[in-house]
């Protein structure tokens, strides 16, 4: 009667295997592996940072702050704030409406513009640099019609902030589009389906659920912003106390063999580097307990008329 099923293996008898364990490896596998990746920590880590803040302390507190208060520091500063000022809102804008694009939508030319977005990572940052030197510099593309009207990009703030801007742009997009896409579109098709406007679905039912995924790019763009060097080293032209951000200003200041003060300045981007690092755990955590949720939980019809109202 079950002759036909006479070609079915034998039942697994016994146990069912179980999946090896980090655990059950050799003590001093495990030792070795934490010792080779704490030595690389303190190699590659905190050594560097201990020798910028000890190269930037060496001649004494006043040193240091007078390095920092230095007309051409100060230029260095406000000029990396107002090109992080405006490129990072920017990048915010588009990265939002990108990513909802992407995410929520199908359309022509989809595939194209997210390849697009990943321009900057394939690109070098002084090819960029040189590419709008190419267009917006006096013998460019654009030079002769903004000569005519006296408008100036490259060697310039315009330039600074375009550079910028170009090189940090696709951190926020890439950050939003997984989030965007785990959250899928039920509950923005709810919110359509109950009344509810584009722009009111987005403020209280898309916007919620990727605000960390949202901060957690503007940081990293951010601090890209405020420590990029090869784009912005090309378009600045290196005026000392107008075009100099301040990885160019650390540049120039080492270049001189004033080490301490070079230090010193480095120091600013090395506190922005450590602060970044904290926010990224911290919202990094939020990221994913905002995807999950999102994945996992479908509110009922009660919340989403009430998101939508």
């Amino acid at each position: 009667m079950f002759e036909e099923f006479d070609w079915l293996p034998p039942p697994i008898k016994g146990p069912p295997p179980v999946p090896s364990d980090a655990k059950s490896e050799p003590r001093w596998v495990r030792a070795s592996l934490i010792a080779i990746a704490l030595a690389f920590l303190v190699l590659f880590l905190l050594v560097p940072l201990a020798a910028v803040f000890t190269e930037a302390l060496s001649q004494g507190l006043g040193a240091y702050f007078d390095a920092i208060a230095d007309p051409a520091a100060r230029s260095a500063i406000r000029l990396t704030l107002l090109a992080a000022a405006i490129s990072v809102p920017a990048n915010l804008l588009f990265g939002l409406a990108a990513s909802w694009a992407i995410a929520k939508f199908d359309f022509v030319g989809k595939n194209i513009l997210v390849s697009l977005i990943d321009i900057p990572f394939a690109v070098s940052p002084v090819i960029a640099g040189m590419i709008f030197v190419l267009l917006f510099g006096s013998q460019g593309w654009f030079g002769p019609w903004l000569k005519a009207r006296d408008i100036q990009i490259v060697f310039a703030v315009p330039g600074i902030i375009l550079a910028t801007s170009f090189v940090t742009f696709p951190f926020i997009a890439r950050e939003l589009i997984p989030i965007m896409e785990a959250t899928g579109t039920e509950e923005e098709e709810a919110a359509v389906v109950l009344g509810a406007g584009g722009w009111q679905t987005f403020r209280r039912v898309t916007l919620p659920r990727v605000k960390w995924g949202l901060f957690y790019g503007a940081i990293l763009c951010n601090a890209r912003a405020m420590g990029e060097f090869g784009a912005v080293s090309v378009v600045s032209g290196h005026i000392r106390g107008f075009t100099n951000t301040i990885p160019l200003q650390v540049e120039i200041l080492y270049n001189e063999y004033s080490f301490a003060a070079a230090f010193a300045v480095a120091s600013l981007l090395t506190v922005l580097a450590l602060v970044t690092l904290v926010l990224k755990r911290l919202l990094g955590g939020r990221t994913l307990e905002s995807i999950s949720a999102s994945s996992l939980d479908t509110p009922p019809l009660e919340v989403r008329q009430r998101e939508a109202a």
